[in-house]
């Protein structure tokens, strides 16, 4: 199974990363890729959040998402794809080290190029965003 692991550090205290990163609403704000988001309870099924990519209105992709407070970790896993996201916050003597695991099934190998893009400009942008409030 293909992974790649990227981090990225922000100004920003955890807390106010975590306000941005734990409600998956907020992802079309920051995840590079994602034009909308609906909350599960919205469409039904099993999906805590279903999004819809850039450019496929049509297309919806559920998504499964657990967060732990104690020790601020979001993970995201698409029910189409399979793919998973292992979002993590640290601590730092400048404000907070974001981190972020993903693991691409077998089947979605060809993706991990776009995948390592998509994930290096999200982490970017979920600091900026966390940042200005």
């Amino acid at each position: 199974m293909p992974t790649f692991d990227d981090s990225t550090e922000c100004a920003a205290s955890p807390e106010d990363v975590w306000l941005t990163l734990y409600d998956p609403l907020r992802f079309p704000e920051w995840w590079t890729g994602i034009e909308s988001a609906v909350s599960g309870d919205e469409l039904g099924g099993d999906a805590d959040i279903t999004i819809y990519p850039d450019g496929y209105p049509d297309f919806p992709m559920p998504q499964l998402v657990q967060s732990r407070t104690d020790d601020l970790r979001v993970t995201v896993t698409c029910t189409v794809s399979e793919l998973a996201f292992d979002w993590r916050l640290e601590p730092v003597d400048t404000g907070t080290r974001i981190s972020v695991h993903v693991e691409i099934p077998e089947s979605e190998a060809h993706r991990l190029a776009t995948q390592q893009s998509v994930i290096s400009s999200s982490l970017r942008r979920l600091a900026e965003v966390a940042s200005h409030g």
